[in-house]
């Protein structure tokens, strides 16, 4: 698959997460957010509690589904990313990580609390 390609399916896996999350009442705050650190996929406030939502599009399940694909790197590189997006905003407010998988058919597994900040 070229690299172009890649990027376009995976915009549209991001903006179908995105509507997915926006119909269960999130409001989206960020798009890409993007540090050197690493970067979030979607910014999103769950009544007022900070969710940083990872993006997993599957087309093939024989490797594991989206979820199972966040390796302890991808995790570091997540938490570190929204470390950095926190102190900037500059007040208390709860958090959390997500993952919305989809797979090849467009079936969405909103995966709340999928891992901690550590």
């Amino acid at each position: 698959m070229s690299g172009r390609l890649s990027l376009r399916i995976g915009a549209g896996a991001e903006g179908r997460a995105a509507r997915f999350l926006r119909s269960r009442g999130l409001k989206l705050r960020e798009r890409n957010y993007r540090t050197r650190r690493g970067e979030i996929d979607l910014v999103m406030d769950d009544d007022g509690t900070l969710v940083f939502v990872e993006v997993r599009r599957r087309a093939d399940l024989r490797y594991g589904g989206g979820a199972e694909s966040i390796g302890a790197r991808k995790r570091r590189r997540l938490t570190a990313a929204a470390a950095q997006y926190y102190q900037q905003l500059g007040r208390d407010c709860p958090c959390r990580f997500d993952v919305v998988a989809i797979d090849a058919e467009g079936e969405v597994d909103w995966i709340r609390n999928a891992f901690d900040a550590q």
